[in-house]
């Protein structure tokens, strides 16, 4: 079982921890910091949420919405900050009360801000096809790779992308990435398993969250970090407690933002999410029920009854996840729970699941989703089409074409001269932290349909 005075750390990847004198931030409000002012943060305001931004009506993309994950992951740290000094303050030490009164709810927001940062253009369709095109190229390229590494290919996660956007040291740049504290690192890994150790059935194998490159620190980020090892090799370790509170602020805002952004562009009618909402917020037992009821009465306009509705759901299911993480707490502090926080209110909220369903059948297959992500997965293979092959080639075996298309790779991404796996992996940060735009542009220019100088 984790112990709750050894599962937080100062430390980073690639310096000591902070110094306590004259600090006047801490460490992990640091972390909050760093993520917002990098450059793999920013990229998320161009990267698509659900919807392709359509025209005046505004709806999230993968900025805002981390942006509202990491506001209701900083609620829940707050929350379950308190009930842990309250409850198990004799069993903390002097510095563990200070971090769940005053740290947690930063680590939490922090690693809330960073769940997204390793998704490619194009959401989970740019992930099918960077997998899709080592797979349809395996007889070419298999040969290249160690099993391990080739799984990395094979499986393509963000999950894992994220660790190593926030860990891996480019050309001439820090050691450590961003340097964020292992505390953070911990809370953002849902899958803390290498890609060959995978298993769909265990909740904390069903994808990955390390590649190679990244697994020497991620054992150091989990030692650290008092992370249970589950096997060797392959090397698993169960989930950090912290990760079970990102993962709910990241259900919670999907679950039910993205269902306000389809009110807004009229696929989901005003009744029904009204309806739905308000159902919500009645199954979590809310007690101001009546207040609620006479405010929506006062208001005329159906975008703020929504926007209201969404606000009161949020918070009900913020109580409600608090409410489960203590109910489950031994079971989380041993690694032993088997299903998300959100899944089990889900199963007791009919409001819920029905939302769910209706947003699987009209909104992640809206047509205009599908053609952005059908567009996307050709965008993204083509990328990787037009750089992987040539920078797997010896040098004296590279044609006129193949130099031509290697220069279009930036120095902090090229890796010639490495091993083939670091070769590859070069070429999958740059096309990995691509925006959707840049994406998109960049492939239309190399397959001939824009053409011209360009400054």
């Amino acid at each position: 079982m984790m112990d709750l005075n050894t599962i937080f750390s100062e430390s980073r990847l690639g310096k000591q921890s902070d110094s306590r004198v004259d600090q006047q931030r801490t460490a992990y409000q640091k972390d909050y910091d760093r993520v917002i002012f990098s450059s793999a943060f920013r990229r998320l305001q161009n990267k698509t949420q659900v919807f392709p931004l359509p025209g005046s009506v505004f709806v999230h993309n993968r900025l805002t919405h981390s942006l509202e994950v990491s506001s209701v992951g900083r609620s829940l740290g707050a929350m379950l900050g308190q009930h842990i000094v309250k409850t198990y303050q004799s069993d903390l030490s002097e510095c563990a009360m200070e971090f769940y009164q005053f740290g947690l709810e930063s680590v939490i927001a922090s690693a809330c801000l960073c769940h997204d940062i390793g998704n490619p253009a194009f959401g989970h369709s740019g992930e099918d096809a960077m997998s899709a095109f080592f797979r349809k190229n395996a007889s070419g390229l298999k040969p290249f790779f160690s099993e391990a590494q080739w799984s990395d290919f094979m499986q393509f996660e963000g999950n894992a992308n994220a660790v190593r956007v926030l860990t891996h040291s480019q050309k001439g740049k820090i050691e450590g990435g961003l340097r964020l504290t292992n505390s953070t690192l911990s809370a953002i890994a849902k899958y803390p398993c290498e890609s060959i150790g995978s298993e769909k059935k265990q909740l904390h194998r069903k994808k990955f969250g390390f590649f190679q490159s990244e697994k020497l620190d991620f054992k150091r980020i989990a030692s650290d970090t008092g992370m249970i090892q589950d096997t060797e090799n392959p090397l698993r370790y169960f989930r950090h407690p912290f990760v079970w509170l990102v993962e709910a602020a990241d259900d919670i805002c999907y679950n039910i933002i993205d269902f306000e952004d389809a009110h807004r562009l009229g696929i989901v009618e005003h009744k029904q999410c009204y309806d739905l909402l308000f159902s919500v917020v009645e199954h979590t037992g809310n007690n101001n029920l009546p207040l609620i009821e006479e405010k929506l009465a006062k208001t005329a306009d159906k975008n703020e009854k929504i926007t209201y509705l969404r606000a009161i759901a949020i918070n009900s299911l913020l109580n409600e996840v608090v409410a489960q993480y203590i109910n489950h707490f031994d079971m989380i502090m041993k690694g032993e729970l088997q299903e998300p926080l959100f899944d089990i209110i889900k199963s007791d909220n009919s409001a819920l699941q029905d939302i769910a369903n209706f947003s699987v059948k009209h909104i992640y297959n809206h047509r205009s989703v599908l053609e952005i992500e059908n567009a996307g997965y050709n965008v993204m293979y083509e990328l990787l089409n037009h750089f992987v092959p040539p920078l797997l080639k010896p040098i004296a075996d590279r044609d006129g074409f193949d130099k031509k298309s290697l220069r279009l790779l930036p120095d902090n991404f090229n890796y010639d001269g490495e091993t083939p796996y670091e070769r590859v992996m070069g070429v999958l940060d740059y096309v990995s932290g691509m925006t959707d735009n840049y994406a998109t542009d960049l492939y239309r220019r190399i397959k001939g349909i824009d053409i011209g100088m360009r400054i």
